[in-house]
């Protein structure tokens, strides 16, 4: 349901905001002139968000003291996608299309004949006197745009050169045909918009239309947005033993539900009570183009909110020290079509467990240290996990981890359910896989501070 929900970045932080506004959590906002000492109390719970596309959530431990540090996890809400031009006007021989534009590293002959829709962010202009805006998300459930296919006839050469696509001119959707259009608007309607509506000038008609009435709101009151393209089929468990899980975005939906959910979980109760740290989820945006943004991962965010919750210049650099970081991203199950793509020591299976990532230059930040924390609570509580490193002729991916640990020089360790297909428009991950990592994850939240304090190391 979490996943199923999660049409674009901005969904995904309002499935957030449902977890944990359910489990009173408390919404606090950056754009408060006030020092968070004030407003931040042991035994508490609170989020906020920045650009409705990054979130963060923490919970104060009931015996929490200034100087203590932070026990965290991150994953981020963005995945690849083809997102809506500024102007996306587009169309040619009887057809009306939409321009897109590729955002991060998509396996983009996916996305060919599929049923289209698009979801995001709208900023809508209210009816009254005075100019007031506000924004609001958008998800048109039914099938309103196809990336058509060129039939096997007209393109002999794909079975000896492999099946070739121009980004720039072979990924504009169909939207409607001209033909119909043209039948149920009156011809010249496009120059009956109100003077300044400049969204009429840059989007068609057709598509303005088909927003305003999903937010129920005249089509003139759009003023702009940010809209992505994505599959209108459901996420679902399938295989002959209901053992699978498909959806689009589970890089890295997945652990950004895996760690909100834990992060809930772990203050259930009276779990909160006896914690001397903050527990702490980040959930940004912007990480499958390198997260540089005023949200992503890159900027000053993470540094500045730590020190804004510490509220002690004094103390802060010991209590991050004491603090501790698990970025949780999706990592590659071995495939039984391409075994050789993975290292042979290294082959992270599906139902295996949440996977460890190592990277001797660090695209990955784990280390000794770093794997050791959650490999004792594993094993503490017989929660598999496995290990993985990339092979030395072949390119490794990076996460979160490395930005955060340089960033804010907190100890971190890269982890991440495997799964098939990553960057596909459709991805797959194993139902039992999640249950164990949020298992593990819960157990971390709940025992990382006894733990580190049986650690010796600088």
């Amino acid at each position: 349901k979490f996943v199923h929900g999660c049409h674009s970045e901005f969904h995904a932080v309002k499935q957030a905001i449902s977890l944990l506004e359910a489990a009173g959590f408390t919404r606090i906002s950056e754009k408060e002139d006030v020092d968070w000492s004030s407003l931040i109390e042991p035994g508490k719970k609170y989020y906020f968000t920045r650009n409705q596309s990054t979130i963060f959530a923490f919970a104060v431990g009931g015996e929490y003291k200034t100087g203590n540090g932070f026990v965290m996890a991150g994953a981020h809400t963005d995945s690849p996608v083809l997102k809506v031009k500024p102007v996306s006007k587009a169309g040619a021989h009887g057809f009306i299309q939409v321009g897109v534009e590729c955002y991060g590293g998509g396996l983009w002959n996916t996305w060919f004949d599929r049923n289209l829709t698009v979801a995001g962010r709208v900023i809508v202009k209210a009816d009254s006197e005075k100019p007031k805006f506000e924004c609001k998300l958008v998800h048109i459930p039914r099938p309103i745009l196809y990336i058509p296919n060129v039939a096997i006839h007209l393109n002999r050469t794909i079975y000896s050169e492999g099946f070739k696509y121009n980004k720039q001119t072979h990924l504009l959707p169909v939207l409607a045909s001209e033909q119909l259009n043209k039948k149920v608007y009156k011809k010249g309607q496009e120059d009956q918009k109100k003077d300044g509506d400049q969204a009429a000038v840059e989007h068609h008609p057709l598509l303005l239309d088909l927003i305003a009435k999903e937010l129920k709101v005249p089509v003139e009151n759009i003023v702009d947005f940010d809209l992505s393209l994505c599959d209108t089929q459901p996420a679902c468990i399938h295989g002959a033993y209901n053992e699978f899980i498909a959806s689009r975005g589970l890089d890295n939906l997945m652990m950004s539900f895996i760690c909100t959910k834990a992060l809930v979980d772990s203050c259930s109760g009276d779990q909160l009570k006896t914690e001397k740290q903050i527990r702490l989820v980040a959930l940004f945006d912007h990480e499958e183009i390198g997260s540089s943004s005023q949200q992503g991962a890159a900027s000053c965010m993470m540094n500045r909110v730590l020190q804004r919750i510490h509220a002690d210049p004094k103390s802060y650099d010991a209590a991050i020290r004491k603090s501790f970081f698990v970025s949780a991203d999706m990592a590659h199950a071995i495939h039984p079509n391409y075994p050789a793509k993975h290292e042979a020591k290294h082959r992270p299976m599906i139902h295996k467990g949440l996977v460890i990532k190592k990277n001797g230059n660090q695209r990955y930040a784990t280390n000794a240290v770093t794997t050791f924390i959650l490999e004792q609570i594993a094993k503490k509580h017989r929660i598999p996990i496995q290990k993985f490193v990339v092979r030395n002729d072949m390119g490794c991916g990076s996460t979160i981890g490395p930005i955060i640990s340089s960033n804010t020089g907190v100890r971190t360790v890269d982890v991440g359910v495997p799964q098939f297909c990553m960057h596909s428009i459709r991805e797959m991950c194993g139902t039992l896989d999640v249950l164990s990592s949020y298992h593990l994850m819960t157990k971390y939240f709940l025992e990382f501070y006894e733990l580190d304090n049986s650690l010796k190391v600088d």
